[in-house]
């Protein structure tokens, strides 16, 4: 099977879409903060998926796949960041935590 065929990989492809969504309502003074720092964490799930499944070992796969768990831990930790300073809502911020509250 294909990395790209993995349920893992096609869902964490629409947690980036999502993080994109709503980061682009942030306000520009966060571009190079929070912007910046929830979109590269949720880019890292699906880049070191197809990564891990690129290597050629087993071990290589698991480690990578460890990554993109450390990535979703950090993702969460920005949503929460994002939540205290008001920039989600209590209602984006616990229909869009279901892609990360199982870290």
């Amino acid at each position: 099977m294909e990395y790209i065929e993995l349920d893992v990989w096609v869902e964490s492809r629409k947690l980036v879409k999502i993080i994109y969504d709503f980061t682009k309502h942030f306000p520009r003074d966060e571009l190079y903060g929070l912007t910046s720092q929830m979109r590269r964490s949720s880019t890292s799930v699906p880049f070191n998926i197809a990564e891990g499944c690129g290597r050629r070992t087993s071990a290589d796969t698991i480690q990578f796949s460890h990554i993109s768990r450390g990535s979703l831990y950090d993702l969460k930790t920005h949503c929460y960041l994002a939540f205290d300073q008001f920039l989600l809502t209590k209602e984006n911020f616990k229909s869009k935590s279901k892609y990360v509250k199982n870290c």
